[in-house]
């Protein structure tokens, strides 16, 4: 490995040794490259977060490479505040950034079918149309099936205005072809940074011994969102150098208010058509406490969150991206508002307004799903589980700390 301070800036598209990584590669692929390449020279921040100890497996970065790494980077900003060739330094050592950059190409160039993922470049625009479009649906649906929005109390049930196996099929085609495209996404990036994929069968084996306990930890990782702590457990920088937990907890929120208004779900379902229990469900029932308990938590937490992707430093984000955060994380707030505020009326003559109001937002978020912020869950997931596979993997390198 060079020294650091061979580790000058690319010039004419060649990173470190005169490799032109620009016929190869994205800008973005080489510039992760390039500041990797510093980083594993450096060494200051390898016990900062997973991309560290992955980094320091590797001496070359080809384009899968970045794209791991990219998802494995939870954007907490630790490593730009310690790290001495961040801007302004010449070496303009930016790892947030140039992580942040490449993850959106990952889910583009990834996505199913694959001209859909031009929506990543216009995302506002895809979001403000899913909204308008879900919202004009459901009202023109509403006025067709019942004559009118405002209509005498119909206590509480939803079906007079849409009928059941009308939404479940409607709902339950979206929404699997939302799972079907995400799916088909993560299982080609899978193949591409697969830990096996250039192996030996000594590899092969390895990977296949460590798959179980690398499961359980990548589980858990997601579950406690570990790499939102820092790498120390303050937590991450947002607006400043200061640490904070507020990210990891807004984000905790939003994960388990989303789980929990699915689950809400599911039980509803099970009540249909295994207990032969018909909606509308006491406020004191399974699902009515889980989608209360779960819209609160997808109140607290997108606020949280919008608050800071406000106040966030732009030095460690892409302004490109903005956009696409801000407006995922508007449609959770309002699925979650329009669904609480449906509770509140459902007893009410303004009832099927606003269960058209709700299902046009849950239309929208669904239609978005794979096309949005959504899929970064999916993409970080399969990359911390490359990660717990890779490290209990032999180090062919014998460099790092493993």
């Amino acid at each position: 490995m060079p020294p650091v301070a061979e580790l000058a800036p690319p010039k004419d598209g060649a990173c470190n040794g005169g490799v032109n990584l620009a016929e190869a590669m994205t800008a973005g692929e080489a510039e992760i490259a390039r500041v990797m390449q510093i980083c594993n020279a450096c060494r200051y921040c390898e016990g900062f977060c997973a991309v560290f100890p992955a980094m320091t497996r590797r001496l070359e970065f080809n384009a899968a490479d970045t794209h791991y790494l990219a998802n494995l980077c939870h954007n907490c900003g630790s490593c730009l505040y310690a790290c001495q060739y961040a801007p302004p330094h010449e070496f303009a050592v930016n790892v947030p950034q140039a992580m942040a950059k490449v993850r959106v190409r990952t889910y583009q160039d990834y996505a199913w079918p694959r001209a859909f993922g031009k929506l990543y470049e216009r995302a506002g625009l895809t979001v403000a149309f899913a909204l308008s479009g879900g919202l004009a649906l459901f009202m023109i649906l509403a006025i067709a099936m019942n004559g009118r929005l405002i209509h005498e109390p119909l206590k509480g049930n939803f079906y007079a205005i849409f009928p059941h196996n009308f939404m479940a099929l409607l709902f339950g085609a979206v929404f699997g072809f939302a799972i079907l495209a995400l799916a088909i996404g993560v299982v080609k990036f899978w193949r591409e940074v697969s830990p096996t994929k250039d192996g030996n069968a000594a590899d092969i084996k390895a990977a296949a011994q460590a798959r179980v306990p690398a499961v359980a930890e990548a589980v858990h990782d997601v579950a406690r969102m570990k790499y939102l702590g820092g790498g120390h457990g303050e937590g991450c920088n947002e607006g400043d150098d200061a640490f904070t937990l507020w990210r990891r907890r807004f984000h905790h929120f939003t994960l388990y208010g989303f789980l929990l208004c699915f689950a809400s779900t599911c039980v509803a379902t099970l009540y249909h058509y295994i207990w032969k229990l018909q909606a509308p469900y006491a406020y004191t029932s399974a699902p009515v406490i889980l989608g209360t308990l779960g819209g609160i938590g997808l109140i607290i937490g997108p606020v949280g969150l919008l608050w800071l992707n406000f106040k966030r430093d732009a030095l460690r984000s892409d302004a490109s991206q903005k956009a696409m955060d801000r407006g995922f994380i508007m449609l959770l707030l309002l699925v979650s508002v329009t669904g609480l505020l449906l509770l509140v009326l459902r007893d009410t003559r303004f009832m099927a307004l606003w269960l058209a109001i709700h299902l046009g937002t849950v239309m929208a978020l669904f239609v978005t799903l794979p096309y949005g912020k959504f899929a970064h869950g999916i993409f970080r997931s399969a990359a911390l589980l490359k990660f717990n596979i890779e490290k209990r993997m032999p180090n062919r390198l014998g460099l790092g700390g493993e």
